[in-house]
């Protein structure tokens, strides 16, 4: 007897093993995993999450930076600058699987919310390319300043914003007629917009201005410019970059390139609060989905820092390919 509840225990687990696999139950589901676009060796690198550790090195296009994942976290597209094309990444294959000509020199793109749509900046044409991202066909160019760089969708996809470096402007495009709609002046050479999370204001930092514009989305008015001051770094050196927001929406985490840290901004006052040190130039961040964690890639260092979100302190730095540029999650 004690044999067949045995047998009908083995029996009740498989089945229920089973049952877990098909509905993708939370203990057997994949490892949140970072992809990290290295620009002197031609590849992404794939870590794992929870270990830190590598999975996979993918060899792309030359001179891979700007990335971004589809809504669905099935592909990972990336602007492979100097061979004029984007790769796209088989998040679950973990290999390039085709390739989109995307015009001339893509520095950084953005995908709209409905992942139907891609739009590129062409460095050099001073274009961003709005192209279909299931067919690669470019259906229309918008003409922008000189270099545009940082790309931004407003989240229910009517607005783009695009900077140019050279013009020092952020772009405000109508998504549904792809006509720029206001030019905004900020700081010198302009890197990375971003729409806060209630898309009310658009966030812009400046590299060699040194500061961030932060912008009204619906008057095009720049609400205030946040600059920096770190004790014992020379101003010239603070060189904000990527930028990202806290789960809550409460802080703006800013990396800041050769100051080598990530500024931390109250987003109710606008003041910031705190400077964590990281590895050498930190270029982009992004968020553990969980929340909990915020990496930050360290382009002189080939590493990525770990940051603990609730104490704002880095946890450690492990070691990805040379030059890391960008880094994006997969869930």
């Amino acid at each position: 007897m004690k044999a067949m509840f045995v047998r009908m225990d083995r029996s009740f687990a498989a089945a229920s093993l089973v049952v877990c696999l098909l509905t993708v139950c939370p203990s057997v589901a994949q490892a949140v995993q970072l992809f990290l676009s290295n620009e002197k060796d031609n590849t992404v690198t794939v870590v794992d999450a929870a270990t830190m550790e590598v999975v996979k090195t993918i060899p792309v296009g030359k001179r891979p930076r700007g990335m971004a994942i589809t809504p669905d976290f099935r592909e990972i597209l990336i602007c492979a600058g100097d061979d004029d094309r984007l790769d796209v990444i088989d998040t679950e294959k973990l290999e390039v699987v085709r390739t989109m000509p995307s015009g001339a020199d893509p520095e950084f793109l953005a995908i709209d919310p409905t992942g139907a749509l891609v739009y590129v900046a062409n460095e050099d044409d001073g274009l961003v390319t709005v192209m279909e991202r299931k067919s690669g066909k470019i259906l229309s160019e918008v003409p922008v300043g000189i270099e545009p760089e940082g790309m931004a969708v407003r989240s229910d996809g009517r607005i783009v914003v695009a900077t140019s470096e050279s013009t020092s402007m952020a772009h405000f495009i109508d998504a549904q007629k792809n006509e720029v709609v206001a030019n905004v002046l900020v700081d010198t050479r302009p890197r990375v917009a971003m729409f806060s999370k209630n898309d009310k204001m658009v966030w812009v930092t400046a590299e060699v201005g040194g500061t961030v514009a932060v912008i009204d989305s619906s008057t095009y008015q720049v609400v205030k410019k946040i600059s920096f001051e770190i004790p014992g770094v020379q101003s010239e050196l603070i060189q904000p970059m990527g930028i990202r927001f806290s789960p809550d929406d409460k802080f703006a985490f800013i990396a800041l390139g050769r100051a080598n840290r990530i500024a931390v901004i109250d987003t109710a006052t606008l003041t910031v609060v705190r400077y964590i040190l990281v590895g050498q130039r930190p270029w982009h961040m992004d968020l553990h989905p969980d929340g909990t964690k915020l990496y930050s890639v360290n382009g002189l260092t080939n590493d990525v820092t770990v940051i603990d979100v609730a104490s704002q302190k880095p946890v450690k730095s492990v070691a990805v390919g040379r030059l890391p540029w960008m880094v994006v999650i997969k869930p």
